[in-house]
């Protein structure tokens, strides 16, 4: 009897290792965001609309990927990353990065060319803003990819051609 009480303890501990690391329910629910396109301050005409520098379509990796994400240059002079009509997988600790390759179809390509961190994924679907340093060179980074870090996975990637 005490084995066997042994052997059930740690089978449910196992279990709530594995659900911790993998995150199962993550494969059926969805989060949406639905952020706002930012917008001039003002509606005067001497206060210029956002200007997109780059843009591409997300495209399959490991998970479906679809959407546009944009990098554009605020009125401030700050840079923005938008993702519209986006949708992927909903997976454990997903995050932005921005790549330095034309084109991330695997993860070597993330991991091997070097990449930026932007900021953990907000949501699996939806329209989405982000942050981009001010330093960011765009002819570097030509990429947006959406990476699992739990498991080095590359989800997503869009390829980013000038505006």
């Amino acid at each position: 009897m005490k084995k066997r009480n042994v052997v059930l303890l740690f089978g449910a501990g196992a279990l709530v290792v594995l659900w911790a690391a993998f995150r199962p329910e993550k494969l059926f629910i969805n989060h949406s965001v639905n952020e706002s396109r930012p917008i001039a301050a003002s509606v005067s005409a001497s206060v210029a609309a956002p200007k997109a520098l780059v843009a591409g379509q997300f495209h399959n990796v490991l998970h479906e990927g679809q959407g546009t994400a944009t990098i554009l240059q605020l009125p401030d002079g700050k840079k923005m990353l938008r993702l519209t009509h986006f949708k992927t997988s909903n997976g454990p600790d997903l995050h932005v990065y921005l790549v330095v390759a034309k084109d991330a179809g695997d993860n070597d390509t993330v991991t091997k060319s070097g990449f930026l961190p932007i900021a953990a994924l907000k949501g699996n679907e939806g329209d989405q803003n982000y942050d981009v340093p001010n330093d960011a060179d765009l002819a570097k980074y030509q990429s947006v990819t959406i990476w699992c870090r739990r498991f080095g996975f590359n989800f997503a990637t869009a390829p980013l051609v000038q505006q």
